[in-house]
């Protein structure tokens, strides 16, 4: 059974990655659609250069770089294709097949990971060129709680959308929900600045979401930086929580949707 179902994922991951090699100019863009962390990151460090913020810029620079990777890796955009494939009726085929459509989502994603890999090192190894007061090397149990952490972020993170492209059997304008996510994402994920440095009110609002857990909690262990304060193990409760309650919920909207689907005749 297992030996079966890894030779499922690596068929599924090796048909995707051939595909995502044939967009690798549209992967650029996409990388560059991305690049708002290194956008903040020189406004901050032009800020803390001029007034006391409590970090240096240098610190500003690690974060926002260490930020633009883990978007890199944890970036979703199954909402848009389910709900394609829902309206056209696409979905059909996937149906069809004998293993349940999220996984050839799921392949997809991953794949597209391997693809962008070389950009993204390219695009690290400038920005090193451009400030070689922010190299470091991360403590060897920073980097891996912070892999981990990004890891069962990008899992949280395709576990929500997922589950909000459920819509798409019930209305049209199901990506209209991912504006509104994108919306509150960016405001309490810690993309516009370290969310240590959010009012203490705003702060404990964030953490009763999942969105710090999809961005400031890998990039604060990360760095394992005093300023950037994490409690591993909690997220890791909370990020395991918020996964449960999405894959739980997805299940319950696909059996429900898949009726709705089937009753549309698509």
């Amino acid at each position: 059974m297992i030996g079966r179902a890894l030779r499922q994922a690596r068929a599924l991951l090796s048909v995707r990655y051939a595909e995502m090699l044939e967009y690798r100019a549209e992967l650029v863009l996409w990388m560059l659609a991305g690049s708002m962390p290194l956008i903040l990151m020189g406004v901050w460090m032009k800020v803390a250069a001029t007034r006391p913020l409590g970090l240096e810029p240098v610190d500003f620079a690690r974060y926002f770089l260490v930020l633009f990777l883990v978007r890199q890796a944890t970036v979703v955009w199954v909402i848009w294709e389910f709900q394609e494939k829902v309206l056209t009726g696409a979905l059909s085929q996937r149906l069809l097949q004998p293993i349940d459509p999220v996984w050839n989502e799921v392949a997809k994603h991953v794949a597209e990971r391997f693809a962008r890999l070389p950009f993204v090192v390219v695009l690290v190894a400038l920005f090193f060129a451009l400030y070689p007061d922010a190299r470091w090397v991360p403590h060897p149990w920073a980097l891996l709680s912070g892999l981990l952490l990004t890891i069962a972020a990008f899992a949280v993170r395709f576990a929500i959308q997922y589950t909000l492209s459920m819509m798409a059997f019930w209305t049209e304008r199901a990506g209209s929900l991912q504006s509104v996510w994108f919306h509150l994402y960016v405001l309490f994920s810690g993309m516009l600045a370290p969310l240590s440095m959010y009012p203490e009110s705003v702060r404990t609002f964030a953490e009763l979401t999942p969105f710090p857990y999809l961005v400031y909690v890998p990039v604060a262990a990360t760095l394992d930086h005093p300023a950037f304060p994490v409690d591993v193990p909690r997220a890791c409760a909370v990020m395991a929580a918020w996964g449960v309650a999405f894959v739980v919920l997805n299940r319950v909207l696909w059996r429900r949707g898949l009726r709705q689907y089937s009753g549309m005749g698509a």
